[in-house]
């Protein structure tokens, strides 16, 4: 408990462990946020009711806004940020854009920026594109306003779009991008654009898109198998230390998965199975 209350890390703690891991020329950046559940915590200094993606209501909890680089394979952390307005007045939008700003520093030139609906801002697409010169691929809000006609703008959800269509629009105070509609696994529809203009074919555009589920899979591991969210302390310095030692312990899960082929939770599972194994040998001994 001294070390968690007196232990200062932050976000560039992390990337000195990590940058060995990546190559920042080549992959996908991939931005999301996830909330640690703190729902019997009422006290806690860093957690607040907001929306869980996962309950589909308002959770008490700490929002992280992560960002992680992925070539197909790897799910590396590169960095975070903990969604507090209350303290620092940033939107979970402005924390994307510090993230985005700290990697071109960091020399990052990916294939891709991944993001859902929730950071498809105009802001944010244009510093993508404009500010920092990549490319992204977003899902878009079925109202979001399509010009095929000049001075005619229209809801994305009301496109003429055939299956597997790749059409080149003009996105409402952004520009030309390409568009494409797919079924969600809700069986909803759903709307993707990139900025990307060769990207023409439906297939490979896709191909590209489902990458982005890589950074649920990240949070789903982080969760199950370090215990992020299983800190009782109130304090906000303990908090924060814990959630680095967290992605500290998911980057030795991730390397050894790696290195030796070992899923994030048959490693955890050794741990216990070799500790329970032990109890019983002395217990019978």
């Amino acid at each position: 408990s001294r070390w968690l209350a007196i232990t200062n890390f932050t976000p560039s703690d992390l990337w000195n462990q990590v940058k060995h891991l990546v190559e920042a020329q080549t992959g996908y950046l991939i931005g999301d946020d996830t909330l640690l559940n703190k729902k019997y915590s009422r006290k806690n200094q860093l957690a607040k009711k907001q929306y869980s993606g996962c309950e589909h209501k308002l959770e008490n909890g700490i929002a992280l806004v992560n960002l992680i680089w992925t070539r197909g394979e790897q799910f590396i952390p590169v960095d975070y940020r903990i969604y507090q307005k209350q303290n620092d007045d940033k939107t979970k939008n402005d924390h994307f854009q510090d993230m985005l700003q700290r990697a071109k520093q960091r020399g990052f030139s990916p294939l891709y920026v991944l993001i859902d609906s929730w950071y498809s801002s105009i802001d944010n697409l244009k510093a993508i594109t404009r500010k920092y010169k990549w490319q992204f691929i977003c899902n878009l809000k079925s109202n979001r306003q399509v010009n095929i006609c000049q001075g005619h703008y229209i809801s994305i959800a009301d496109l003429d779009l055939a299956k597997k269509q790749v059409r080149k629009v003009w996105l409402k105070e952004y520009g030309f991008v390409l568009v494409c509609k797919i079924v969600d696994q809700n069986g909803d529809d759903a709307y993707l654009a990139t900025s990307d203009l060769t990207l023409t074919d439906y297939n490979t555009f896709i191909s590209h898109w489902n990458h982005r589920w890589d950074i649920e899979e990240f949070h789903r591991g982080i969760k199950q198998t370090t215990g992020i969210e299983k800190c009782y302390s109130i304090l906000a310095p303990s908090q924060k230390t814990h959630i680095f030692a967290a992605f500290s312990a998911f980057i030795k899960l991730e390397t050894n998965r790696l290195t030796n082929c070992i899923s994030w939770y048959e490693q955890k599972a050794q741990i216990s199975r070799s500790a329970t194994a032990n109890y019983l040998f002395c217990s019978s001994a």
